[in-house]
């Protein structure tokens, strides 16, 4: 049995006219006649005495919503509540991130928090080469990521910010002591890339195979933190491209960090299941907008 069909019976026996039963359904006087008819043909007895100028219960109708009512009413709280609960925002949200907490990270944080006090954001690092496995199994409900991302399963905001990406090299590289580098000289540079599964796009961000002109990039391997990345860095092994707020979180004095021209820039954003979206993963996208 269709709720709707219940529905119209309750409100077309509280208003006994269909066009005004209709009006409260949003639906046209017709679709509630065919309703009330469905109803009627799985009770097996007609519900209401219909005529040209009235409406009205059969004594079996009046029987059948006075049995009904209970539980349509029943049915009507628990959704209310259920809505309700949809609409809060509290207890706790897991926010991933990838390995730097950065200043978009920690105002993000702040900011929602502000907004909700009665929601703790429990922070949960996430790894650059699988940076998806935590949000899918449920163990963190939003995640810092960066973008673009392709997964069918996954949905994204909008970007949260846009910056330069820097190279690391060791203090003992000739081009160390420059104040940039223009993005055609990695060709001359052997790039720390991302094991898998890190996705392809991720890969190429770290890790370009090619200058924007066309001239090859040597590999110097992969890992799979950033951490494993500035010690083979550090040991000068290669060289690793980095967005400009985590270069300034990796400060150290094993590893220099110089700006790049001439590279796309590095976007960070939001990214949750599809299925898993909620309240609270809504206000933290609104809070990372906001405090752009």
């Amino acid at each position: 049995m269709e709720f709707r069909e219940l529905e119209c019976f309750v409100v077309l026996s509280e208003e006994l006219h269909f066009a005004r039963a209709a009006e409260r359904l949003y639906l046209s006087p017709g679709r509630v006649s065919q309703l009330v008819r469905a109803l009627e043909t799985r009770v097996g007895a007609r519900l209401f005495d219909r005529t040209s100028r009235r409406v009205r219960l059969t004594p079996l109708g009046e029987r059948f919503l006075a049995d009904l009512r209970p539980a349509y009413e029943g049915l009507g709280a628990a959704l209310t509540r259920a809505r309700s609960a949809a609409r809060l925002v509290e207890g706790v949200l897991r926010v991933g991130f990838l390995g730097t907490p950065t200043e978009v990270v920690t105002s993000t944080v702040r900011e929602f928090e502000r907004r909700n006090p009665a929601c703790e954001v429990e922070l949960v690092e996430v790894p650059m080469a699988d940076p998806f496995g935590k949000l899918r199994v449920g163990r963190v409900d939003v995640s810092f990521t960066l973008l673009p991302v392709d997964e069918p399963d996954l949905e994204t905001g909008a970007g949260l910010n846009k910056v330069q990406m820097q190279v690391a090299l060791s203090p003992r590289h000739p081009l160390a002591d420059r104040a940039r580098i223009e993005a055609e000289e990695l060709a001359q540079l052997p790039l720390v890339g991302l094991d898998d599964p890190a996705p392809r796009r991720w890969r190429e961000l770290v890790a370009p195979t090619s200058t924007p002109m066309g001239r090859p990039i040597p590999s110097a391997g992969t890992v799979s933190t950033s951490q494993e990345g500035l010690t083979q860095v550090a040991l000068n092994r290669g060289a690793m491209l980095f967005c400009t707020p985590t270069a300034a979180y990796h400060g150290r004095d094993d590893v220099t960090f110089v700006p790049v021209a001439g590279l796309p820039d590095s976007v960070l954003g939001l990214v949750w299941r599809k299925e898993g979206e909620t309240a609270a993963v809504r206000a933290f996208q609104q809070a990372g907008v906001d405090h752009e």
